[in-house]
């Protein structure tokens, strides 16, 4: 009786496995539906000797009805600003250093809604999404109180955005919806200041204030041609680098002054 019994349950574990194959696929399905994914076209720029500037497009897919933040940075990192202010109340002059800690060269935030209604404040916080989530995230030193801390923050978003290498944007990211899944795409303009190096793409599917999902995708910036060579020139042979640089500076006015003679001088 053991061994029909044996035989039994084997018969019917053998039965079930059908079944569980089926579960599971539905369940492989289901996850592979929900994946986002995110690609960063022209996400290799290089800077030859007539740049000034770019594009990047990030775009991808994710699931249905889901609000979409993108995130284009790079790692953190450190930088410094002169203070100024006003010396025995007549003159600017610089009268300290700021220390900023912790801070991204690029950081650039594209929502499809402004982010304050579609993400909390934690997962803002937690993923570093925004000025305020950024402030959080940022140290700055010297600074006194918080009111100043603040005041400072804002000049350095201030002088960033000056520059183009902080940028915020909403409702540019346009989305369609095809064969069950919604398709997302946003061109964005890259600067000619943001300086060679490794950059990230980070597309957060948002859903009901928190990030369901993430994608990411690389950018690289690199000097490539006679910019490439001239920058390591500068970093590894100064004196060389130095010395081109005077002999170029002399063949120029040399040029120019060849110009104006034959053009019978300036008036």
């Amino acid at each position: 009786m053991k061994i029909l019994s044996k035989i039994i349950m084997v018969i019917l574990n053998l039965a079930a496995l059908p079944g569980i194959f089926i579960l599971g696929l539905l369940i492989f399905t289901a996850n592979a539906n929900a994946e986002l994914t995110a690609k960063a076209n022209h996400d290799h720029i290089k800077i030859d000797f007539f740049y000034h500037g770019s594009t990047v497009s990030v775009r991808g897919t994710s699931d249905p009805g889901t609000d979409l933040i993108i995130k284009i940075t790079s790692a953190d990192g450190h930088e410094s600003l002169k203070q100024k202010g006003k010396v025995g109340g007549l003159l600017w002059m610089n009268t300290g250093t700021l220390n900023f800690e912790h801070v991204p060269n690029i950081y650039s935030i594209h929502s499809t809604k402004k982010i304050q209604d579609i993400l909390n404040q934690e997962e803002a916080l937690k993923y570093v999404i925004g000025y305020p989530a950024l402030e959080n995230h940022v140290e700055i030193e010297p600074v006194e109180n918080d009111s100043e801390r603040d005041t400072w923050f804002k000049e350095f978003i201030r002088f960033k955005e000056s520059s183009n290498l902080y940028t915020t944007s909403e409702g540019k990211i346009s989305t369609t919806l095809k064969d069950g899944r919604q398709s997302y795409y946003i061109l964005t303009t890259w600067p000619y200041q943001a300086p060679p190096g490794d950059y990230l793409a980070t597309v957060y599917s948002v859903k009901d204030g928190k990030v369901i999902e993430t994608a990411e995708s690389k950018v690289k910036v690199e000097q490539v041609g006679i910019v490439s060579l001239l920058a390591g020139m500068a970093k590894n042979k100064g004196a060389l680098y130095g010395l081109i640089s005077i002999l170029v500076a002399l063949s120029a006015g040399f040029g120019v002054g060849l110009i104006f003679r034959k053009g019978g001088g300036a008036h």
